[in-house]
């Protein structure tokens, strides 16, 4: 796939589109001048394993312009809210198999450089040609770009590669830094590195595939459909409903997808076995700790809700309403729901607003106090609430006091001002004689981490 400019401009020009190799760096980020180019069209070219990779490039919106000799590809919603439904207890293969025959060469899986090479093989068991393309940020661990060279070389096939704007992520870059992302949320750098080379892939294709999977991310993914009208992107045709995403693995596991890959001997990033499960830039990811969910590990700067980079937008499941009050009553799709509370022991003091403000207030206390803040609808706090209880089980009787305090919907902005919140959860320590409370500084919520960082505080 490759850059494009716009319409208005294609059609001035498109008498004049020249072919051109793919370029030998894939990982630099390309001058603005290329993306002025034109690639040939390619149309009659479907990528087969062990295409040359100069013959798999072809112009976006010049593949737009090609499309209309070829009829109308407009989508009718309701078709694919009902094919949805027919595959929802479908095999990833047998998705992945009509998603090709459907589309043939105008879908591309779209490959992370992650667990999602599980999508590409799938493709290869269809015996069906297919194409794959990444987005090349500029800013992936090395061990990311080996893994796309591996797999290239693996199934004899070219990743076709999109890269940001070099005139956006200059000015991105000159006018906040490098990590601006750590001051002030990663949304911004998403969305020039991520996003809009997404949207510009999207715009050569009629659909396409993602790794998507349900279990993936807290309170966001839970409602992924097999097969969708893409809600977000724009296809070839432009306009809403020009776009299908698929999702083959939505009902699959994490657990799963690895089983697939070690019985079919699937080559996988290094980075996994180094602790990463979900792997993005390598300034926003790190590896997790048993216990601890896989998109921990990506922008642990943040809330635990707000770990999308934008790309699956449409998919995010949102809360329709803001909390109504401090038991955890909201309006998802305009019913009331009712978040189960966590951390239940007797040996866990649960603060009110009321509580938590005195203890703070307190110059001397009579003894420690160890508090987590927390939602109970976070995936991360309730990963660690097994550790917690029984850490409060072994603390019983030694003179600290173990509590908690729900410091979501309208205590989060107290939280965050006077309680050091930054992420669910955030742990506190409470000294005998300071008012200061000391946060937790470490990833590492098992009981014996815990345990030392009490001990050495008390």
């Amino acid at each position: 796939m490759a850059f494009a400019s716009s319409s208005s401009h294609l059609r001035s020009s498109i008498a004049s589109i020249s072919s051109r190799r793919y370029p030998k760096d894939q990982f630099s980020v390309p001058s603005t001048v290329s993306f002025e180019k034109r690639f040939q069209k390619q149309f009659s070219k479907p990528v087969f394993p062990g295409s040359e990779r100069n013959h798999l490039v072809f112009p976006l919106e010049a593949s737009k312009a090609a499309s209309l000799e070829l009829g109308d590809n407009s989508v009718d919603v309701e078709d694919y809210e009902k094919l949805a439904r027919e595959l929802e207890n479908a095999s990833p293969f047998k998705i992945m198999d009509k998603a090709l025959e459907k589309f043939g060469n105008d879908i591309a899986i779209a490959f992370s450089g992650a667990e999602d090479v599980a999508l590409i093989e799938y493709a290869k068991l269809t015996g069906r040609p297919f194409r794959v393309f990444s987005l090349d940020t500029g800013r992936l661990n090395a061990e990311t770009y080996q893994f796309f060279d591996a797999v290239e070389k693996h199934y004899g096939i070219p990743i076709e590669y999109m890269f940001p704007d070099a005139v956006e992520v200059q000015a991105l870059v000159r006018g906040k830094g490098l990590f601006s992302f750590y001051d002030d949320g990663h949304q911004e750098c998403c969305r020039v590195r991520k996003v809009r080379p997404l949207r510009r892939a999207l715009k050569g294709l009629c659909a396409w595939i993602t790794g998507q999977r349900k279990d993936q991310s807290p309170g966001t993914r839970a409602e992924i459909p097999i097969v969708q009208v893409d809600p977000t992107f724009e296809g070839v045709d432009g306009g809403i409903g020009s776009l299908v995403k698929w999702n083959p693995v939505a009902n699959m596991e994490g657990q799963d997808i690895w089983s697939f890959l070690r019985a079919l001997n699937v080559p996988v990033n290094f980075l996994h076995s180094q602790g990463y499960v979900s792997i993005g830039c390598e300034p926003c990811t790190r590896p997790v700790l048993p216990g601890q969910h896989e998109r921990e590990g990506r922008w642990w700067w943040e809330d635990s809700k707000a770990k999308e980079c934008g790309l699956h937008k449409g998919n995010i499941k949102q809360e329709a309403a803001p909390q109504l009050n401090g038991n955890g009553i909201y309006l998802a799709n305009g019913s009331p729901t009712a978040s189960a509370d966590i951390f239940n022991s007797q040996n866990v003091v649960d603060l009110t607003r009321k509580g938590i403000e005195n203890l703070a207030r307190l110059e001397t206390r009579g003894e420690p106090w160890l508090v987590v803040l927390y939602a109970p609808w976070c995936r991360f706090c309730q990963a660690m609430e097994g550790s917690y209880v029984e850490l409060a089980e072994k603390l019983a009787g030694t003179g600290v006091k173990v509590a908690k305090f729900r410091a979501d919907g309208d205590h989060k902005a107290y939280a965050q001002q006077e309680l050091q919140l930054g992420s669910f959860p955030t742990i506190l320590f409470f000294p005998r004689h300071s008012s200061t409370p000391i946060k937790y500084p470490s990833e590492k919520r098992d009981v014996s981490s815990l345990i030392v960082f009490v001990n050495a505080l008390r």
